[in-house]
């Protein structure tokens, strides 16, 4: 029988009113007795949010008996995982987002994922089962109810070791190296990640009865700004993401070949079709109420300046290289 703990290691920055919803339904879990859980705790990681989300914490820390939180300034998802894993005592790690709203049952089927991964390899601790297991994320605008929404074909993901819902060994993690906290900008930090944990052979096991609701707010003008400056760190961090592992595969992940740059140039026009030239196209779908489908649309110029901000940030690489050499 599996005897496990879990350590539900959440960071978070400024999500607060997301964010109580996140806890109230991962510090209710329940799980079938015979299951081997033999209980879990929840690590909330601020990391330096300014919306008053300690004090919410503190108001209701007689509600969330497993609940803990550990505070560090705003140093970025890598180093705020790092700092929930060290203060974790399961030996089994799972991190989830702190926008994201988990079932009852969450911790249950990971539990179940594992247990018939380590049955069909016969090894008897479950901690050295190279392998991890992955739930299923759906995307939802709707805060009033996350866990009404159905699965979509946009809800897919390819990726290997993703951190939106992924529950693994904690000795996996650290015999890894953990996350790489030169990743302080948005993206990239998990996926780096998985290359060292695929290369340790371990296993993605697909878990999509671990179901968690991910909320974003429905896509506004107003929030254009901040999506391509996200795209613009996205293309920074993914060039520090080549030059740890210069291959082929993370080429293709960040975007970084002539076909992607030919394919976004083409689609965007050069650029003509950008945050400005779509911008009555957009909020028209969004008033129609179709605000998933002008996001959609506006992914032609964000990934222009994804694209863009990747190529600027390799040849600004390649300067410095230079001058080192010089």
């Amino acid at each position: 029988m599996l005897i496990m703990f879990f350590s539900v290691v959440i960071p978070t920055y400024n999500r607060l009113p997301i964010l109580e919803k996140c806890v109230r339904a991962i510090a209710h879990q329940r799980w079938h007795p015979d299951l081997g859980i033999r209980g879990y705790e929840v690590i909330i990681v601020d990391d330096g949010s300014t919306d008053k989300t300690v004090e919410w914490l503190k108001e209701h820390r007689h509600e969330f008996p497993c609940v803990q939180w550990l505070q560090q300034e705003h140093l970025g998802p890598a180093a705020a995982r790092n700092l929930g894993i060290q203060g974790a005592k399961g030996d089994w790690i799972i991190f989830i987002d702190s926008d994201l709203v988990v079932t009852s049952t969450f911790l249950e089927a990971h539990a179940r994922c594992l247990m018939r991964e380590q049955k069909r390899l016969g090894i008897e601790d479950v901690t050295q089962v190279p392998a991890f297991s992955y739930g299923r994320v759906i995307n939802t605008c709707n805060f009033a109810d996350p866990t009404s929404e159905r699965y979509k074909m946009t809800d897919f993901s390819a990726a290997y070791f993703a951190t939106g819902n992924v529950a693994i060994a904690r000795h996996w993690l650290e015999k890894a190296g953990l996350f790489d906290t030169q990743f302080q900008l948005y993206g990239w930090e998990d996926l780096e990640l998985g290359v060292r944990l695929k290369k340790l052979g371990l296993r993605l096991l697909k878990c999509p009865e671990a179901v968690g609701y991910h909320w974003h707010p429905p896509f506004s003008l107003s929030q254009v700004p901040a999506l391509i400056q996200k795209e613009i760190e996205r293309g920074r961090m993914g060039v520090l993401f080549y030059k740890k592992h210069p291959i082929w595969e993370v080429k293709l992940m960040i975007q970084m070949t002539p076909f992607h740059y030919l394919l976004w140039a083409i689609l965007s026009l050069g650029g003509l079709l950008n945050e400005k030239t779509l911008a009555p196209l957009l909020q028209w779908l969004i008033n129609i109420d179709r605000p998933q489908d002008a996001l959609e649309v506006a992914r032609i110029f964000l990934n222009w300046y994804n694209v863009q901000a990747v190529y600027a940030a390799y040849q600004n690489e390649i300067k410095n290289e230079i001058k080192n050499v010089m």
